[in-house]
């Protein structure tokens, strides 16, 4: 869900609520008592770069490292009586858990090599304020001299020794620290657990070491001692599979569907909902393999991601009674609902024009009783238009209906057999069709129906693949009589074409994504997506075989309609770089193109960009930016008054939201984000700031757009600027967030006018001599500001 705000009032209200902590000048120590002391800063001084002062700390007791400012605020201003627990209390000086932290420091260092490590401590106390400086003194660094190892079963010390290199951080002359002989031991235990090892341990790994202390060297043993009473560890195999499916209430009662699948899976439900190879499709522990713990945990996230089932837990597996070494498996899962209905509302409101847009989705978990979903979405959405010069004089701006309904199977259904694809994730082939109705009142309306078939499938854990093979769409558009006349009158040839044209087109997609499961993390990682979309080639083709007729503009058709043909491609490139704790800055590239060839002269309407809105250009609402310097006030002539509009007004009322498009779109956006408070009224509250940068522009240049074209030596010039910062509120199953985004700098303007927020500051929150000027122009007023509500991140 998301909103658009602009108004006086609101702006002035959530830019306080924005500004709140920032301007606060109160004491921080003004909720101390008698002698207490407010730890404000923690130092620690002496260690070499590799152990950097933010990584120490983490090892300073919690309630001894300073307060995060605004969270501090927080609980002075809410934790009246104890009433709320929001905010955090102060660090309050405590000499024992000063203590405490000195020793874990210490012992710390001490674990990374430094075996002689010492750490002091001293503490200064100005005006209640409590400065900590912890001194260290960290030796000489321990290395290995020796490794060897101690491992009495054959196949055991094979398997250590054909595969240590791959993960053994202990090696002669590397590092003596107790993070690497910890990484070793849990490294080589999940090397035994991929191999069959099911009974192993990590108790059956030691290591014994001799110092020579003066010398600053350790000899280091490896020993893995075989089982008490045996001779070598067992190595097991899979054997049969019992998988039981439960009632909804999680209960095993009643008459249940018994189905002996195979030599191997037996399927017992008492749901009476599933098919067997449901489940059994995505286990992935086979009669005969070796146990395998990673087998284990991709089966229990494969029957996860079905979404058809909750509480599924690990298998469990029994030993055969024979001796054989053999494990049956059980699974035990539950059914989630099969049906549910979710209703969505996002309101729009930015000066004289407001709407609200309802969509109702129905879900089907469970369709054939193949784990296959069936989604039913409507979607409607109305804007009204109060303001000067519309010439609806209902109000009514424009109006979208959207129905769709898509089968979602969980499986690749091809003419052909694949490797088992789900390895990495459940793959999906969709089938969709969906029929949109668009309105604007006293200009078009436009219908689409398109269909398609779309498969997605994982290549690794990081990588997704989706490719659209065959996409269908038909559109109709109907130009309103007099519209269609004022357009004629005024040569707007190109947006008859755009709007008015009736299309029938095939075309196919293909998109691929990486790291996209890591975008809720607050690592060093960067983020890829890159979508290419190509239509209209084949029946470009079959038009030519057949010799089809052209229409009066010379475009072949086909059925009697015109087809597109184009080719768009779109890049969404991100880096995330961690600033330390939940600080991140993050920078995003999202450039695009689509070429119309062959049979089209001009991308059709769906097929262009546009800028604007609550995840890129911020600063603008959606529809509202470029092309390139185009500017609305003087492409349609001058501007009327509210009881006598001008040619000009109703022209540029009409083609609102429509006049603003291109083939070209280059985005680029800067955020900093980091945590204000960690309790804010039951969610974690986190600030950013932000800087947009971009805009689109047309192919060539257009008479319908001056100054709308791409030219290399203009790019600066016509691009945008937008500034702001935001409040993220994490409730942790969503975000809600609240951005607060400024024009800084302008393109529709010319040289040095166009950094607006330089320029005119003084009218950012009145009215004044440039507002005025654009509103005798444009015939509307001008928008330094832009507050968009919505849920989850802008990217």
């Amino acid at each position: 869900m998301k909103a658009y705000i602009y108004t006086n009032s609101y702006r002035v209200t959530i830019l306080s609520i924005l500004l709140l902590f920032i301007g606060s000048g109160c004491s921080l120590t003004r909720g101390l008592k008698g002698n207490e002391s407010l730890v404000r800063k923690v130092t620690i001084k002496g260690m070499d770069s590799e152990f950097a002062e933010l990584a120490l700390i983490n090892y300073v007791d919690k309630q001894q490292q300073p307060n995060n400012v605004i969270n501090l605020q927080l609980y002075y201003l809410f934790n009246k009586k104890g009433k709320r627990n929001i905010g955090e209390p102060p660090a309050i000086l405590d000499s024992n858990l000063v203590e405490f932290s000195r020793v874990q420091i210490e012992k710390f260092i001490q674990s990374k090599g430094y075996l002689k490590a010492k750490v002091a401590d001293t503490i200064i106390i100005k005006k209640k304020k409590a400065r900590l400086i912890f001194t260290t003194t960290q030796g000489p660094m321990f290395r290995i001299r020796k490794f060897d190892d101690s491992i009495p079963d054959q196949k055991v010390r094979a398997l250590y020794r054909a595969n240590r290199n791959s993960f053994s951080h202990l090696q002669p002359g590397g590092r003596f620290d107790n993070d690497s002989v910890a990484y070793e031991r849990d490294a080589f235990f999940t090397l035994m657990k991929r191999n069959g090892y099911y009974d192993f341990y990590r108790q059956y790994i030691n290591f014994t070491y001799d110092s020579a202390f003066n010398s600053s060297v350790v000899d280091l043993r490896m020993i893995i001692d075989n089982p008490p009473d045996k001779p070598a560890h067992p190595i097991y195999t899979i054997n049969n599979t019992l998988i039981t499916i439960s009632a909804s209430n999680g209960r095993n009662t009643g008459t249940a569907d018994t189905i002996q699948v195979d030599s191997q899976f037996r399927f017992v439900d008492y749901s009476h909902r599933f098919k067997p190879h449901t489940a059994t499709d995505y286990v992935y522990q086979l009669k005969g393999d070796l146990f395998n713990t990673d087998m284990q945990t991709v089966t229990t996230s494969r029957l996860s991601e079905l979404n058809v089932f909750r509480n599924v837990p690990n298998p469990t597996y029994t030993k055969t009674s024979d001796s054989t070494n053999r494990l049956n498996t059980k699974i035990d899962i539950i059914p989630l609902k099969q049906m549910s209905d979710r209703v969505e509302g996002e309101f729009l409101f930015s000066g004289g024009r407001y709407g609200y847009n309802i969509g109702n989705t129905f879900t089907d978990r469970n369709m054939f009783k193949q784990a296959v979903t069936l989604q039913v979405k409507l979607n409607f959405s109305i804007l009204y238009d109060n303001g000067r010069n519309s010439v609806n004089s209902t109000g009514v701006e424009n109006q979208d209906f959207k129905v769709g309904a898509s089968l979602i199977y969980p499986r690749l259904l091809l003419p052909f057999k694949v490797t088992r694809p789900g390895k990495h994730g459940v793959p999906h082939t969709t089938f969709s069709t969906n029929y949109s109705l668009f309105y604007q009142k006293g200009l078009v309306e436009r219908t689409s129906f398109i269909n398609s078939v779309t498969y997605d499938f994982m290549e690794t854990a990081n990588k997704i693949h989706s490719v659209t093979p065959i996409n269908i769409e038909f559109s109709k558009g109907s130009i309103d009589p007099i519209a269609y006349q004022e357009l004629l009158s005024q040569n707007r040839y190109s947006y008859i074409y755009l709007i008015g044209r009736t299309i029938f087109t095939t075309g196919s997609q293909y998109t691929y994504q990486a790291n996209g499961n890591l975008l809720n993390t607050f690592g060093n990682f960067t983020y890829f997506r890159g979508s290419l979309d190509i239509g209209g080639n084949w029946l470009s083709g079959v038009s030519k075989v057949f010799n089809t007729p052209k229409d009066t503009l010379g475009q072949r058709t086909i059925f009697g309609y015109t087809f597109a043909q184009y080719a768009k491609a779109e890049i969404d490139f991100r880096l995330y770089h961690s600033l330390g704790g939940e600080k991140q800055f993050v920078f995003r590239i999202n450039p695009g193109i689509g070429v119309p060839y062959g049979n089209s002269s001009q991308l059709i309407f769906e097929k262009n960009f546009y800028a604007g809105g609550a995840n890129d250009m911020r600063a603008w609402l959606p529809r509202t930016l470029g092309p390139g310097q185009f500017n609305r006030g003087t492409a349609y002539g001058p501007a009327g008054t509210p009881n006598a509009p001008s040619a000009g007004d109703i022209l540029r009322t009409r083609l609102k939201y429509i006049d603003q498009f291109g083939e070209i779109k280059f985005i680029t956006n800067a955020e900093f984000r980091g945590k204000l408070a960690n309790d804010f009224f039951g969610s974690i509250l986190r600030g950013a700031l932000f800087v947009d940068a971009g805009n689109v522009w047309r192919l060539n240049k257009q008479a319908d757009n001056p100054n709308g074209e791409f030219r290399f030596n203009n790019v600066l010039q016509s691009t945008a600027i937008g500034i702001g910062g935001g409040l993220r509120f994490d409730v942790s199953f969503f975000v809600f967030r609240l951005d607060a985004a400024f024009k800084f700098k302008d393109p529709q303007f010319n040289g040095t006018d166009q950094w607006v927020l330089i320029n005119h500051a003084n009218e950012l929150f009145r009215s004044g001599t440039f507002k005025n000027n654009y509103l005798q122009t444009n015939g509307e007023t001008y928008n330094f500001m832009q507050l968009n509500f919505g849920i989850g991140m802008p990217f």
